[in-house]
């Protein structure tokens, strides 16, 4: 199960840049906080792909991380499945901007971490070959993180975070840095993954095309400190296309508007 629901969300920060001159300044006894999120209210069912968009520097990673564990909120909660998320838990992976395999293990010795508690060899090289494949890296199993490309890397990482069967898959800029074919191949595997595992993911992207040919649902995030300012299902049917679908073209026009674009390129 993934079912996460976000109530009354706020997240301030100390803000640095202020240094107060003499220790009996108001701001050093008072504090002087930013606030990066302010009331944020979501629920986000169980099987669900969930696209946020946002300006940068909006929040949208920073709540990533706190539905994760990583970060704690300053006010209001997170639960996931009716439980209040109190860490980090093996339950929900989180796949970083940028790459997080170990450069001294293999391919397969990084699928592998997932699936330690596989104590038969034969069974646990077998999963690590299913999930190797999954993401169409068979032939790579013994290859160093050195010798992938960016994309390969994704999707080691991808199969790795695979491996664990994660409740819940989280995913900053998973395509950050990456070419635009090996993009647009990246997309497409995500969105045939999810068709087959069905698990709940969530997408933190810049990019309003990948949010749109992905996601069962967009939230925009904006304003400051950032609310939520879009929350639409999505239900056209996949695959999707700009070009075919009218209504598709048009929201992705008007969500290009909505972030500032005056035109959708």
């Amino acid at each position: 199960m993934g079912r996460i629901t976000i109530e009354n969300l706020d997240k301030s920060y100390a803000n640095r840049r202020r240094i107060p001159r003499r220790e009996e300044d108001p701001l050093l006894r008072q504090g002087d906080y930013v606030a990066v999120l302010k009331g944020i209210d979501l629920t986000i069912a169980d099987g669900e792909m969930v696209c946020f968009l946002g300006p940068s520097g909006c929040g949208k990673s920073t709540l990533l991380r706190i539905i994760a564990g990583f970060e704690a909120p300053s006010g209001g909660r997170v639960r996931i499945n009716g439980k209040g998320v109190k860490g980090p838990s093996a339950d929900h992976i989180f796949v970083f901007q940028h790459s997080g395999l170990f450069p001294w293990m293999t391919v397969a010795e990084n699928v592998g971490l997932g699936l330690r508690h596989l104590k038969n060899q034969r069974d646990r090289s077998a999963q690590i070959n299913e999930f190797i494949e999954m993401v169409e890296l068979e032939g790579f199993e013994q290859h160093y993180p050195r010798q992938l490309s960016g994309g390969m890397q994704r999707r080691a990482e991808l199969a790795r975070a695979l491996a664990v069967n994660p409740d819940i898959l989280i995913m900053d800029e998973p395509f950050s840095g990456l070419d635009f074919l090996t993009h647009m191949k990246m997309r497409e595997e995500v969105v045939n993954m999810h068709a087959f595992i069905r698990k709940t993911i969530l997408v933190v992207t810049h990019n309003i095309d990948d949010a749109l040919i992905m996601g069962d649902r967009i939230v925009i995030l904006g304003d400051s400190p950032t609310r939520v300012i879009m929350n639409r299902q999505l239900a056209f049917p996949r695959p999707r296309n700009f070009e075919k679908s009218a209504d598709l073209s048009r929201l992705r026009s008007e969500l290009y508007l909505m972030l500032g674009v005056n035109y959708a390129v």
